[in-house]
């Protein structure tokens, strides 16, 4: 049975790596026009905002996490430091961004954390200067489906450095 989820697993991330983000020739960030949703967990954090990040140990190591345990993401297409996320559009389907009122409270992160205002308007927090997004294929907490997508999607340790194992 655990050969049959692990191979179910893999195909998954073959075909979203097939489906993610990707830069067209005009700077701008598209993603497959599917409806894929973000989790029940990460909507109600983007929709009220987190309220902390903190850590969890997986088989990738300790990663950032929301207050929620869901994983958050770096974007390469991102500028570190620039106060601009390059996900726009369809991207913000596929790869939410991570949204507080305010900068949140850090439990186990020692990277600095602050806010910029996402392409949606809304207030993204950012860590270590990176934009932060959820991916929608991260169902329960701790999922870490999104790392490694397109090579350009990955998981982030506590002092903000990314993962890319």
């Amino acid at each position: 049975m655990k050969k049959i989820n692990v191979s179910i697993a893999v195909v998954a991330l073959a075909l979203v790596g097939l489906t993610g983000c990707s830069s067209s020739g005009t700077g701008t960030t598209t993603a497959p026009s599917d409806t894929a949703s973000p989790s029940e967990s990460s909507s109600s954090a983007a929709a009220g905002g987190v309220t902390s990040l903190m850590t969890a140990d997986t088989t990738l190591g300790t990663i950032v996490v929301d207050s929620a345990g869901m994983t958050v993401y770096q974007y390469d297409a991102d500028t570190q430091n620039s106060g601009v996320s390059a996900c726009t559009g369809a991207c913000l389907t596929t790869w939410p961004p991570v949204n507080a009122e305010t900068a949140p409270a850090l439990d186990g992160v020692t990277a600095e954390v602050a806010t910029i205002t996402g392409t949606d308007g809304s207030t993204q927090v950012t860590l270590n200067g990176w934009p932060l997004y959820y991916f929608s294929g991260d169902t329960a907490p701790g999922d870490t489906n999104g790392q490694g997508v397109q090579g350009i999607w990955w998981v982030l340790a506590p002092d903000g450095t990314k993962i890319t194992m």
